[in-house]
């Protein structure tokens, strides 16, 4: 009888160490190319946690396979500002305890309580661009395109490269026609699209492979990511980038951890590790996308922090809006006049 009650504890002792070398592990969904091998090769070095890390192009594409599953299995996920907005509204994020994340101190103010997340008590923000014009000099001539509007005029029949994402393309003729870029309202979301129909001789491609577009002057016009401008712009030095007078886009793309994860005090200490001034810094020189980590920010080459494509000033930011969730119905709307749209009209 002894015998076999130690057995027992011993296999109980045994599945216990099991159990606790299997949850030494962390979930990761993101996008990809943001956040570097080396930050999560470091991360597993330093905490032992092993980073299970999956990556998607595209909001909707993360947000259906969590929807699938209620225990989808993952720890960590990556949402962009609206989808941030639509996710903890749907109650699928987890309440942040910011008492586990000490490193939150070391984000920027600017980046903080914004509309699609107030308090920030789902999401830390990781990195943020503004989707403006790039122009070729060397077939645009210089001052030539300063707002979204001139790329309507028939000298860029088809010329233009828009981005392959609805709101960014719908955000562009929204403030051409003086509307926010988070409109819910049917009526501005068809004049949006009427619009676009208009743009339709002048555009060329719609593609976010946009670095590959840009070196090889593919389009020499059209819509782009600053971080991306920036990339490309030191393989091809004739690129520009204009941040359009009537307004644009500041998307923010955030980390947050899922509702009742299965690896939370992993997902806890990977968010902390990420808000590190060296690791944001590191992710930045890799991914060539501003940080909103202030302490990172700082530790960045003078080259790249005083860059105004890169870190636009205060006064340009301002004419910027941060995208926040329009609802179930606009955005059906919205994919509805796309579908249209790239069919043609």
């Amino acid at each position: 009888m002894k015998i076999a009650r130690l057995g027992l504890i011993l296999s109980l002792f045994a599945a216990q160490a099991l159990f606790a070398a299997e949850e030494k592990i962390v979930n990761v969904y993101a996008w990809s190319a943001e956040v570097p091998d080396a930050v999560i090769q470091q991360f597993e070095k330093e905490t032992g946690i092993k980073v299970n890390f999956s990556t998607y192009d595209s909001n909707e594409v993360m947000y259906a396979k969590l929807k699938a599953s209620k225990q989808s299995g993952y720890d960590v996920v990556e949402p962009s500002s609206y989808y941030v907005d639509r996710m903890r509204r749907q109650n699928m994020l987890e309440k942040l305890d910011k008492t586990k994340l000490p490193n939150f101190k070391n984000l920027n103010p600017d980046f903080l309580n914004a509309k699609y997340d107030p308090q920030n008590n789902f999401s830390i923000p990781f990195i943020w661009g503004v989707t403006g014009i790039f122009i070729n000099n060397n077939y645009i001539q210089p001052n030539s395109v300063t707002r979204w509007s001139d790329l309507w005029n028939p000298k860029y029949s088809d010329q233009l490269m828009m981005l392959d994402d609805t709101r960014e393309v719908f955000s562009m003729a929204l403030r051409v026609l003086g509307y926010s870029v988070n409109d819910s309202n049917p009526e501005h979301i068809k004049q949006a699209y009427l619009k676009l129909k208009e743009l339709l001789p002048n555009i060329k491609i719609f593609s976010s492979a946009v670095l590959s577009i840009l070196i090889d002057e593919d389009a020499n016009v059209g819509m782009a990511w600053n971080g991306d401008l920036y990339k490309a712009a030191q393989e091809n030095s004739r690129l520009g980038f204009v941040f359009p007078k009537d307004g644009f886009v500041i998307w923010v793309d955030n980390f947050t951890i899922v509702k009742d994860p299965p690896h939370r005090e992993n997902a806890y200490k990977f968010l902390n590790f990420l808000m590190r001034a060296d690791i944001a810094r590191n992710a930045a020189l890799d991914n060539n996308f501003p940080t909103p980590n202030l302490a990172g920010w700082k530790l960045l080459p003078p080259a790249i922090r005083n860059n105004p494509v890169v870190y636009p000033s205060h006064e340009v930011l301002r004419r910027g809006e941060f995208q926040t969730d329009v609802g179930d119905d606009a955005l059906a709307l919205y994919e509805d006049y796309w579908e249209r749209l790239k069919m043609g009209g």
